[in-house]
């Protein structure tokens, strides 16, 4: 765990063990309990692709599809011998699939792994990509800050969780020249009311901190945040984009993992530490050889 201190600039190498001492005693650490559903398929002959990002009831999916070029409108073909047919192209080109039954994903389905990691899923995954904490289903991809944690770690730290549901968009780099003109995709958040009063009850105290377990759980409380004022009991969607130059209202620290290059959770740790203690936190990660990315290492920024 690398550990940016941005009162001082200070940057320094630990141990994830480390990460309780780091914490006072009227902090709360904030995790996201999604829980990943294998929600990738395939045709039952083998070239077709699904990627389930929405189920929009009637087993009527929302989702990516490969190739898209063979699947038009009113395209037939079974998955695990189920039928199913294209009925929708949407403008963003996510397809519109309808079923003749459910899908049972967790015979049928694979997990979305990320593509830097240049396999397909293992048996092993079903519970490795996945947070000791999951617990709500409708992820794509796991909130991987919350992969380090064990459940002896947590039972020493004061903590509460929210739900957001990650989805493809994690992944996509920015391509606008000008950040504001870039499209932040959405995601399904939920705050219970007894996570809501114990994170009011800290952020609007004296010395507390609320410590971020990852960008998606800073991404629904800045939300909530800027939309109502304090956090507060509810669901709905966010497409809040953190970048330089955006000010954080809820999160006080943050425990994250090393992103992709131009991805927009570079940018929200940016915005946080600032670019220019980023970037050197990230080189001297490079230089002590840190992995990166889902399976890998953190960094804590204070």
């Amino acid at each position: 765990m690398i550990v940016v201190d941005r009162s001082t600039g200070e940057i320094t190498h630990r141990q994830f063990l480390d990460f309780p001492g780091f914490l006072k005693s009227d902090d709360l650490v904030v995790l996201n309990d999604t829980r990943v559903v294998p929600a990738r398929v395939f045709s039952d002959d083998g070239k077709k692709e699904l990627l389930r990002l929405e189920d929009l009831g009637g087993n009527r999916w929302r989702c990516l599809v490969r190739p898209g070029r063979k699947m038009r409108v009113g395209r037939e073909f079974t998955v695990g011998g189920i039928r199913a047919v294209v009925e929708e192209v949407l403008e963003n080109g996510d397809r519109v699939v309808a079923f003749d039954e459910p899908i049972n994903l967790e015979k049928h389905g694979h997990l979305a792994l990320p593509h830097y990691m240049g396999r397909d899923d293992q048996p092993s995954d079903r519970e490795r990509y996945q947070t000791v904490f999951a617990k709500e289903e409708g992820a794509i991809a796991a909130p991987t800050a919350g992969l380090h944690f064990t459940p002896e770690i947590l039972s020493e730290l004061p903590h509460t969780h929210l739900t957001l549901h990650v989805g493809i968009g994690t992944f996509r780099p920015v391509k606008a020249e000008n950040l504001e003109d870039h499209e932040m995709h959405s995601e399904r958040y939920a705050i219970s009311a007894d996570a809501a009063q114990k994170i009011s009850s800290v952020a609007n105290g004296d010395s507390g901190r609320i410590v971020a377990v990852g960008t998606t759980v800073t991404r629904v409380l800045e939300h909530v945040v800027t939309e109502h004022g304090s956090v507060v009991e509810g669901a709905g969607e966010t497409e809040i984009f953190l970048h330089p130059g955006k000010d954080f209202r809820c999160v006080d620290a943050l425990l994250t993992n090393f992103h992709l290059p131009e991805s927009t959770l570079l940018m929200l740790i940016s915005a946080m530490a600032g670019t220019e203690l980023v970037l050197e936190a990230y080189q001297k990660a490079v230089e002590e050889r840190y992995r990166f990315y889902s399976y890998g290492d953190c960094m804590l920024i204070l």
